[in-house]
This record gives structure tokens, sequence and C-alpha cells, in this order.
């Protein structure tokens, strides 16, 4: 404990949160968090994004304390993981806001022409695709909703489920062959 009035030193409460002292670590908090803002905000160009990159990375710091190196600078430190978890947040916006441009894509290049009868038809059939989608056995059904719902390679397939290549392949002909003989060719 210091003397009433005396700051403490931040190399003092470091040491004091990586012996399991949350208070200190609240004061470290308290004494970067603007900092941490405003790098996050500077890199994610977003207020809430920056908000949750700042927590975020306030929280991944409390948790590798102990991999924090005794007498070295806490503030660098503490930017890194701030930037990392920042362009991990730019990251996650782009690919959601990607994602919702291309379903409202879809949508209205779906929708341009269409009477109420091809609206209600088209439906209809998604209706019953997705429902025999659902039914499929498991690996055939991930492996459907990685490659067409999700679009991704069979690469990226591969990796996402921890299959070989080749495994994708199969489930992913195997699972077409039952939506053919279930749906149809359309």
């Amino acid at each position: 404990m210091g003397l009433v009035g005396r700051p403490r030193s931040e190399h003092d409460l470091v040491e004091r949160a990586k012996r399991g002292d949350v208070d200190a670590y609240a004061e470290l908090v308290a004494m970067h968090e603007q900092i941490a803002y405003r790098t996050a905000h500077a890199i994610t160009a977003s207020a809430a994004d920056a908000e949750d990159a700042a927590q975020e990375a306030f929280v991944k710091a409390y948790d590798a304390l102990w991999r924090f190196r005794s007498g070295a600078p806490f503030r660098p430190w503490l930017l890194r993981i701030v930037g990392n978890e920042s362009r991990n947040q730019r990251r996650a916006a782009v690919r959601r806001a990607g994602l919702a441009r291309r379903v409202a894509d879809d949508r209205t290049r779906g929708e341009v022409a269409r009477t109420p009868e091809d609206a209600a038809l088209q439906s209809q059939r998604r209706t019953v695709l997705l429902g025999a989608v659902e039914a499929l056995a498991e690996p055939q059904r991930l492996a459907i909703t990685c490659r067409y719902l999700l679009e991704l390679s069979e690469a990226e397939t591969a990796a996402a489920l921890g299959w070989r290549p080749g495994t994708v392949k199969s489930r992913t002909s195997r699972a077409l062959e039952q939506l053919r003989r279930e749906v149809g060719d359309d």
C-alpha cells in the first residue's frame, strides 16, 4: 500500500495486478482507457467498434498479464493488444457490411420484376430447400452450409470444419445428390 495521497506507480500497479489484485488492474484501466479508446477509434473509425475493441483488449491484457515482462512499459504492450483487437473489429465490421450488402443485393435483384405469384413460389421453393438441407445428416448439412450458404471455397470449408479437402468434396457431392432426389434439379 502506498501512502495516502501518493500516486501509485504503473510498475507497482502492474506487479499487484499480476498477483491478482483486481483493484490495481482497475487503476491501470482507468489510467489508460482514454488512449486505448482513441487508438481503437483511429483504427476502426467507429465509436461502437472502438469501445468493443478497447474493452476486449483490456480483458485480453488482464488474461495475459502473466506474460508481461516486469519492468517493461505497460502502455506500449497494452496498445499493441488494442491495435490487434481493433484490426479484428474492423475486419469483422467489413465482413458484416459485405454480408449485409450481399443479402440486400440478392433481395433487390430477386424482387425487381417479380409478380406476387413468382415471389410466393420462390419463397415456397426456398422453404422446401432449406427444410431439405436441415434434414440432411450433420456432415452433409455442414458441407452444404459452408459451401453454398456461406460461400466458402473447398479449402476454406476444409479448414473451418477440420476435414480433408477430399472429404469436403465427397460429403458435398452426396448432399447434392440427396437434395436433387428430394427437391428436384431446380
